[in-house]
């Protein structure tokens, strides 16, 4: 072999490496400056509080500021696709949840165009009524809805979310007739909630127990197969509704394609959050709990969710709006 062209290959295969090194050494000093959390949905809910307790924890590890930023509507779609189209670099970030995994036919594909980074927590939902509907079990509210078809207002924090499509399984599996009236998030549709122009409203515990508590609202059920620590006394749906579960998740996700060094890092990060006893107590006062693993656990918990509520989302017709 010539010298020309030994040094050829060896200049050649030092220029394949640069890459590589570059990612690695971005991924040693990553973030070196402010980092955007894009949550689609309004200030307050359980969403909104999920992607705030990250953002306060990494900015004070990572040494720069994690902010957020609400970009509302289309059921998370317009911040989906906000990332989506963001550069791969680690300093635009996704605040992932249930409601991200509903929807076909959109300007991108969630699985494929958003790489998965870390789950953050559960949380169950519950099933909150106005105090002014006579009922206090869920058998009872099936009783009354069906005496009185179309005349409950079904609340939900929009249009093709969570609270919308998990009171849509209750209305298929028990038969009964509910009109449904969407709100721009959680605290508008718990106003109206509390006034009673809105009979019904499924919502995260995170955002329900204060009301709870206070006797303001009727919890009736909760979401999921067990039975929330936070409210012990309370039946799940599934006692009555044989099958029927629902419950919201939350996590980080970012564009794809973002290098997997910073990736992890910010892995071990988050999972550093859940195993702090001062932030687990934080969860567990919004009735949640971590949900830690590593990038692969989270996507496949995406997958697995896309096709269960993918199911409800296509009989019911519903679009995002």
């Amino acid at each position: 072999m010539t010298l020309a062209r030994r040094q050829f290959l060896h200049l050649a295969a030092g220029a394949a490496a640069l890459p590589t090194i570059s990612q690695i050494a971005s991924a040693q000093t990553y973030p070196t400056r402010p980092v955007r959390i894009i949550v689609g949905w309004a200030a307050g809910g359980a969403s909104d509080i999920a992607a705030r307790l990250i953002s306060q924890w990494l900015s004070e590890r990572l040494g720069q500021q994690f902010i957020i930023e609400n970009r509302q509507g289309a059921a998370g779609s317009i911040a989906t696709e906000s990332v989506v189209r963001a550069p791969p670099d680690g300093y635009t970030l996704l605040l992932a949840d249930a409601n991200a995994t509903f929807f076909e036919k959109l300007n991108f594909n969630f699985i494929r165009d958003i790489a998965p980074v870390a789950g953050f927590m559960r949380v169950p939902f519950v099933m909150d009524v106005s105090p002014s509907v006579p009922a206090i079990t869920v058998p009872e509210f099936i009783t009354y809805a069906k005496a009185h078809p179309g005349k409950i207002n079904m609340a939900s924090a929009g249009t093709g979310g969570v609270s919308h499509v998990y009171g849509q399984l209750f209305k298929v599996m028990t038969d009964v007739d509910m009109v449904h009236v969407p709100y721009r998030g959680a605290s508008p549709a718990l106003t109206d909630l509390l006034s009673g122009q809105v009979q019904i409203y499924f919502g995260t515990v995170t955002v329900s127990i204060g009301y709870i508590r206070a006797g303001k609202l009727r919890a009736l059920a909760v979401t999921t197969l067990k039975r929330s620590e936070m409210l012990p006394e309370l039946p799940t749906v599934a006692e009555f509704v044989p099958g029927y579960e629902a419950s919201f998740w939350a996590g980080i996700g970012a564009p794809r394609n973002t290098p997997a060094e910073i990736i992890d890092k910010l892995n071990r990060e988050i999972n550093a959050a859940l195993a702090d006893p001062k932030m687990k107590a934080r969860l567990a006062d919004l009735g949640a709990t971590g949900l830690a693993g590593s990038p692969a656990d989270f996507g496949k918990l995406i997958a697995d969710e896309t096709e269960k509520w993918g199911n409800v989302i296509r009989a019911a017709n519903i679009k995002a709006e």
